[in-house]
């Protein structure tokens, strides 16, 4: 067992769920649980379904592509800061030869 680690107990979709977790991680991860509940209402109240596996599903396909969103912006943005930081890098090398 990892040390440092404290006992947690977290309810998602009225279903309680005992956790060993890092205290720095704690209010994250209750945080995360109270989104994820106030989803599954939402979900509840815009939704008829047959029982709350079906709203839990339709969270975490939200959150899926919530991330994959995220996901693809970082890349684009790391593709930019890349393209920049090579234009930076041959205007140096420029700058740089014109030096000698």
């Amino acid at each position: 067992m990892e040390p440092n680690l404290i006992n947690i107990n977290v309810i998602i979709a009225d279903r309680p769920y005992p956790l060993k977790v890092k205290p720095e991680e704690e209010e994250g991860i209750r945080k995360a649980a109270k989104r994820l509940n106030e989803k599954v209402k939402e979900f509840q109240n815009s939704y008829e379904a047959k029982d709350k596996q079906d709203y839990l599903a339709m969270c975490a396909l939200q959150y899926a592509v919530e991330l994959q969103n995220v996901e693809g912006r970082l890349l684009q943005q790391d593709e930019a800061v890349s393209e920049k930081l090579a234009t930076l890098d041959h205007t140096l090398a420029d700058f740089l030869q014109q030096s000698d």
